[in-house]
Parts: structure tokens; sequence; C-alpha cells
């Protein structure tokens, strides 16, 4: 596949997902443009139905109301004039008169002829409209004689009546002559008004779907019109959350999107000023912290110097310290060395927090280094290594050395031994743990093994541990892009878990290039804290 294709695919399938996230069911966009159609649509097919309903009647009652004239002015004209007892020829000729009237409608009279025999006379001829296409019932109120009072002065009156054949619609109507004579049935089609109607309907329904259309337009561009400012306020929060403080929104109207991008563009100001105030703070803490340890370094070279003498005095036999004072020197000693280590570690810690710390990356063997952390420290006896040759990793192994050191260290000192150490690989990670034998670490505490200077309990604030041990080795884990955890194993006692990548060469090369302020006159190779006894973390 070609580098062309290649990208006009992304681009095909950049503006697909655009288009999905437009027509997502929970999109403000599609909602609007639903409510919308709804709209239309309710308004279009009440006003349409209403037109088509007005229309309809209007239209029938007016041709009804027409042809029901004509036929009852025929049968008063026409039928009316017939003898009592009319012959058939007499009947077919005058319903073909009355059929010949402006409505144009099919008549059918009936009547008795002079033998009482009951005739019949169409203006279709035999084949016409004949007396079966009449409703019997119908047939029925034409032929029943009413009684005559004050309100009905006739005994027979018109009536009519809507059928349906084979699709067609008609008006059948009926009336008899008063006085006696033959009774009438009139039969219309309806079929060039319903043609009309359906015409309107038809008219109707396309101005409905017009309608539906121009709504959805209309919301379309009413959508883009209002989303557009949010979707530019989601796009400039979603930077702002990314860390780009400067974002800021183009107000423009007075309405209330304007008031939302004007309180928008405070916040992210305050913001911005407040985040660069605490950035400086922060700066100045760690530049603090880093001048503070270097300037330390000088003093307590000498000093230390000066123990390591006074060490070598303690351990010749028949040395010149005063038995009295020698309780002090060993203080001394031991809290020179302290001093030292919290000073190793704090520059540590500088390191970590102004960005500068960097991997040597190298092929270790990991039960190899394990083996050479354990042996360096003296802790074969209290460790019980459960690790194969083999499993190889591309890491630092220093630091690596300083995760160990504090990790065992600080399970050998706070937890029970034996202290196990086991090994395994999983997928690309190297996972290493740490299980002591002892009483475990408080629910309360477990949170907090990994804080700075956090001590678990309060009656040890002189513990030989500087508190920086476990956030030091999490430091050095998370800078081989890899974590570490705590938890209390089932059985008993506290588990570490050390996961780590295979190949440490990507998360190394982004954690160099992130900015920060080096420690002055200090390498980054230099810190040396998880060397030696005191090494251990503290909890």
């Amino acid at each position: 596949m070609t580098q062309e294709h290649q990208g006009g695919s992304r681009g095909w399938a950049a503006t697909r997902k655009g288009v999905r996230s437009r027509l997502r069911l929970t999109s403000l966009r599609l909602r609007l443009v639903v409510v919308f159609g709804l709209v239309a649509l309710t308004a279009a097919v009440s006003a349409s139905g209403i037109a088509y309903w007005l229309n309809r009647e209007a239209v029938l009652t007016r041709t009804q109301d027409a042809v029901l004239r004509d036929f009852e002015q025929e049968m008063e004209n026409r039928a009316g004039a017939l003898p009592a007892r009319p012959t058939q020829d007499e009947l077919q000729h005058t319903a073909g008169q009355m059929a010949g009237s402006s409505q144009r409608f099919g008549v059918l009279l009936v009547a008795e002829n002079a033998d009482g025999e009951a005739v019949y006379g169409s203006s279709g001829g035999l084949g016409g409209f004949s007396l079966a296409d009449v409703p019997e019932s119908l047939r029925t109120a034409v032929n029943k004689e009413q009684k005559v009072t004050s309100a009905n002065k006739y005994p027979y009156h018109l009536y009519w009546q809507r059928v349906v054949e084979d699709g067609t619609p008609y008006l059948v109507a009926g009336s008899k002559v008063i006085g006696g004579g033959p009774t009438g049935y009139m039969f219309k089609s309806l079929e060039p008004e319903a043609k009309d109607l359906n015409s309107l309907a038809w008219s109707l329904g396309i101005a409905t779907a017009l309608a539906l259309l121009g709504s959805a337009l209309l919301a379309q561009a009413l959508a883009t019109t209002v989303l557009k400012p949010v979707h530019r306020l989601g796009v400039a929060a979603r930077r702002l959350g990314e860390g780009k403080l400067d974002t800021r929104l183009r107000v423009s109207g007075t309405d209330e999107l304007a008031d939302l991008s004007r309180t928008f563009n405070s916040a992210a100001e305050a913001l911005e000023k407040r985040v660069a105030d605490m950035a400086d703070r922060e700066q100045a803490s760690r530049r603090f912290v880093a001048d503070m340890s270097h300037e330390l370094r000088t003093p307590l070279t000498a000093i230390t110097a000066v123990t390591e003498v006074l060490e070598d005095e303690l351990e010749f036999e028949g040395g010149g310290i005063d038995p009295m004072i020698e309780p002090a020197v060993r203080l001394v000693v031991s809290e020179t060395r302290r001093l030292n280590d919290l000073v190793e570690n704090l520059m540590e810690v500088t390191r970590f927090d102004a960005g500068t710390a960097r991997l040597v990356l190298d092929d270790v063997d990991v039960a190899d280094q394990i083996t050479a952390c354990i042996d360096a420290r003296a802790w074969l006896d209290a460790v019980d290594l459960d690790a194969e040759r083999g499993i190889h990793a591309r890491l630092d192994p220093r630091r690596l050395d300083v995760i160990l050191a504090n990790l065992i260290g600080n399970a050998l000192k706070h937890g029970g031994s034996p202290v196990r150490v086991s090994v395994t690989r999983a997928d690309d990670e190297v996972v290493i743990r740490v299980r002591d034998h002892g009483p475990g670490i408080p629910e309360d505490v477990l949170p907090h093994v990994f804080d700075r200077f956090y001590k678990a309990s309060a009656s040890r604030p002189r513990s030989e541990g500087s508190g920086l041990g476990l956030s030091i080795a999490l430091e050095n884990a998370h800078i081989h892009g890899g974590e570490i955890t705590a938890e209390n194993s089932p059985e008993g006692g506290a588990v570490f878990t050390l996961r780590l990548p295979q190949d440490a060469s990507v998360p190394a090369e982004e954690e160099a290039g992130k900015a920060g302020d080096a420690v002055p006159g200090e390498d980054a190779g230099d810190a040396g804290q998880g060397k030696g006894k005191d090494a251990k973390g503290q909890a």
C-alpha cells in the first residue's frame, strides 16, 4: 500500500469517525435535529390533516348538495308528471330524460303498471343501474311512510348514502313522488372528486416532507450556530486539561455563550497564574533543597573523614579513646553516616523532581543482579532467593540495585525473616516479589508506604532510615517504565511487587527528554544510596 493511499485511508477514517461522533445518539446536534424534526412533523401533519379534512368535506358537500338538489328537481318536474300507473316505456323514457341533467347521474324509476306488476325504468338500459345497487337500508327509508304533523309536512323524504364499489366512491339517493307515483333512485360516481382529494393528499404529503426536510436543515444550521461555540469551548477545555494553560477563547457578541467564553477565559487566566506561582514556588523549593544538599556535602566530607578516623580508633585495640566518651563518639559516627545518607538521598530525590535523572542501560541477568545485591550487603543467610538464571532485561544495573536494596532491606528491618525474593517473567515484563514473614503492614499505612519521609510509627521518629528509601525505589521503577505495589499476603507478611519492562529503552528516552534543573556540581550518575547496610528503606 502506498503512502498516498494510506494517507487517503486515514483521512477517510477520520472523516467517518467525525460523522459518527456528530450522529451518535447522545449528540446534542442530533437531538436538536430530531426535536426540530418532530416539532415540524407534528405541525405539518396536523396542518395537512386539518386542511385535507376541511377540503374533503367542502368538496364532497358541494358536489353532494348540487347532485341532490338537481335530482330532487328532476323528481318533482319529470317523475311527478308521470301517471300513477306508468308503463315501462314511460319510465324508461323519463329516466333517460332525468339522467340528461347537468349533473349526469344514473336514474332508476320503480312503479306499478295497470296490472299491479312492478316495472322499472333505468337510464342505462337493462344492464345499467338496478335496484340491487341500492343499499337495502336506503330502500327501506325511502319507502317508509311517515306520519304528517306540524313538524313533518310530508310523508316521504329524500335520503342519500355514500357507498364504495370496486374502490370507487358513489353517492346513492332515493325519493318517492308525493301523492302517488314512482319511486326514484339516483346513482352518482364521486371518482373525479376522489381523484382531486387524492391529488390534494399527495400535495399535502409532499409539503409535509418538504417541511420536515426544511426543519432538519434549519435545525442543522441552528445547531451549527449554537454548538460551534460549545465545540470550541470543549476543545479549549481539553487543551487546558492537557496543560496548555495559555488557551483562550475568542469572544464575540453579548449572548449567554459569549458570557460563558468570558468566564472560561477568566478561569483559565486565573488558573495559569496560580499554576505559574506554584511552579515558581516548587522550583524555588527544589533549588533550595539542591543547593542545601550540595552545600552540606563539603562540610560532611570533612566530618566523614574525621569520623572514619574516630571509628578506626574505636576498633583499634588499646586505642586512645577515653571509655567515658566512647558512647558519644559512636553516636557521632552513626549520626554522621545517617546524615551523609540523608544528603545523598535528598540529592537523588532532587534529580527526580528536576527531571534530570538518567538511565545507563545494560543487558542484565536479573538473578545475578539480585544475588550480587544480597551478597554485597551480607544478606545471604537471611534471604531466600527463588530466581532461575537466564531471565535477561535491558535495565540500569545501579538503579535496579538501589530498588532491590531498599525493598529487601526494608523487609529485613521491618518485616520478619526469612525474606523470600522470587523472579518470574510475565509477557514483556520481569516481576520481582519481595515477601517477608512479619506482621504485615497496617491497612491505614498501606496507601502511604511510598510517601517521602513517612514513618509508620510515631514512636520511631529517629529510626536509622531517612523515610526516603521506598520513595526513591518507586521513582527508579518509574524511570524504567515500571511500577512497585505493596500489599499484605493472605499467609501473613508484606509483599512488595516490582514490575519492570524487559526493555526499558523507550521509557528511559521519554524520561531523559524531560526538562529540568540539574543539581549544581553533581553528575547524575554519582548517587550512592543503596550501598552498604544503611541503604535500607523506611516504610
